[in-house]
């Protein structure tokens, strides 16, 4: 099946990749990708990837995320009437009500609410209701909605109303092949340090009190420029692909003890790599990793500690997780999630006037 695809996506780590990786591989069968990216204007490097993809062509609107600006909308909607896509897919919410020519399918990666709920708890707090009114008229407006677990899943339906039917397609990732370089003593950290959500500020507690030292990779300014630091754990800064592949395969152990983190390229790259995973014990990381990964409840900086220095003190256990994750690791595919993701494209198509999601 060969179709022409318009599909919307933003920088982020997650949503970029996620793109990347679909978009190459419908490629490989034929179809076309425009994508349409929202937010923060690409850099040299998402560029020379984006160029790397056949059939895959790059539009840049430099309009805000998650808000239906009327510029915003215009833009969208005319890219549709230029490119007279046969599908549309959004990995985001609020665009969902657009009156679309095309059948609409849509990928949840996270959301607000569920975000606020795992960082502060509740109550939700009544600023965000315009935005959770726009997400559920985005919601019902889809064809299809998919989201990469059944505990995320479980989130939007719960958040949003049962009135939206949601599929379950996990994520793929394929890597190079790692760097052939000898495992290092350290702990390992890779995300977006701006967000609380993933924690960084738990690994910086720890890590004086490890006798490996911690490592972090991400952005370390604030979304105001204000420099982020840390006080006992090694910031690497933002690295690019090459950079970062060298971190992953060089480090023994990748702890991410997230509060909130809806799938987590981060833990499967650093599986592929052959690392240990030390994850936050929440209910889309247990998903995903099942008991192939060592668990701590993200708050509680003694049980971080300790299972890092269970790991650190014990080679032979160490390299059992780790290879357990990559075996694991190994199943998440981006041929799956493309084939699951062909399977949606064909069930907008065949009735594209009402919602077709069906429940995993």
């Amino acid at each position: 099946m060969r179709l022409r695809i318009l599909m919307t996506a933003d920088t982020s780590v997650d949503v970029w990749t996620f793109a990347m990786e679909l978009a190459t591989t419908v490629a490989q069968n034929g179809s076309q990708v425009d994508l349409a990216l929202l937010g923060d204007p690409a850099t040299p490097a998402q560029r020379t990837e984006a160029d790397a993809v056949p059939r895959l062509h790059l539009h840049e609107g430099g309009y805000p995320l998650e808000v239906e600006t009327d510029q915003a909308g215009e833009w969208l909607m005319d890219l549709e009437r230029r490119l007279s896509p046969d599908i549309v897919h959004l990995n985001g919410y609020v665009h969902g009500a657009l009156p679309w020519r095309a059948p609409v399918v849509m990928t949840g990666h996270a959301c607000a609410l569920s975000w606020w709920e795992a960082v502060h708890g509740p109550p939700l707090p009544a600023t965000l209701d315009p935005y959770a009114d726009e997400v559920r008229r985005g919601l019902r407006a889809a064809h299809v909605v998919a989201v990469p677990t059944r505990a995320m899943r479980d989130s939007v339906l719960r958040l949003y109303g049962e009135r939206v039917s949601v599929r379950v397609i996990p994520n793929g990732r394929t890597i190079a092949e790692p760097p052939v370089i000898p495992k290092r003593h350290r702990v390992l950290f890779v995300g977006d340090l701006r967000d609380p959500s993933k924690n960084a500020a738990a690994m910086d507690r720890v890590a004086a009190r490890l006798s490996w030292p911690v490592v972090v990779a991400g952005e370390t300014r604030s979304r105001n420029g204000e420099p982020i630091r840390f006080k006992n754990a090694r910031a690497l800064g933002r690295m690019d692909r090459a950079s970062l592949a060298r971190a992953y395969a060089g480090a023994a152990i990748f702890a991410l003890p997230a509060l909130y983190e809806p799938f987590g390229y981060g833990a499967l790259e650093a599986a592929l790599s052959g690392c240990a995973l030390v994850l936050g014990d929440i209910p889309t990381l247990r998903e995903i990793w099942g008991e192939d990964a060592c668990y701590v409840p993200p708050r509680d900086d003694q049980a971080l500690l300790q299972t890092l220095r269970w790991l650190i003190e014990d080679r032979h256990v160490r390299r059992d997780y780790a290879r357990r994750a990559k075996a694991r690791a190994v199943e998440f595919t981006p041929e799956r999630t493309a084939a699951s993701y062909r399977d949606a494209y064909r069930m907008a198509l065949a009735e594209p006037s009402g919602m077709l999601g069906a429940q995993a």
